[in-house]
């Protein structure tokens, strides 16, 4: 009995180990927390980090995230937008390489339509609902 609690201790002490042992012990990437030396070309580049979405916290965007993956697409953007890139291009290799998920402003096209087109539906589904209850309403008074 004891020699099973001993083994289950070392277990879970193991267990607590792996979050420790997750964190990179890598540099950061050149540029993933530096600003570049050209105002403009780091407002551009701060702008198009705010539009991505990071790929592991998934709410926050790579500007904000403190993520590997978010400092590596911080870096590679910089680097891009350093090297006379446009924003829109960098955005559109992101978007073939990760998916339309990258973006938080997803392309209006035959995938992507219920995301711009439902929220209008139920708003007027909404409203019909509304009025139909209110002229209810009114005719029993």
């Amino acid at each position: 009995m004891i020699r099973l609690l001993a083994i289950m201790l070392c277990l879970m002490l193991a267990s607590y180990a792996g979050p420790a042992n997750a964190q990179s012990r890598l540099p950061d990437a050149q540029w993933a927390n530096e600003q570049l030396p050209d105002p403009a070309q780091e407002a551009e580049a701060r702008e198009l980090m705010e539009s991505l979405r990071c790929l592991v916290c998934q709410g926050q965007s790579i500007a904000d995230s403190d993520a590997d993956m978010a400092q590596d697409m911080r870096a590679l953007v910089r680097r891009r937008i350093a090297a006379g890139e446009e924003p829109e291009a960098i955005r559109q290799w992101l978007v073939d390489r990760y998916g339309r998920w990258v973006t938080y402003e997803p392309p209006f096209d035959a995938v992507t339509w219920p995301l711009w087109l439902l929220p209008l539906l139920l708003l007027g589904t909404g409203l019909w609902l509304a009025r139909g209850r209110f002229r209810k309403n009114r005719g029993d008074r």
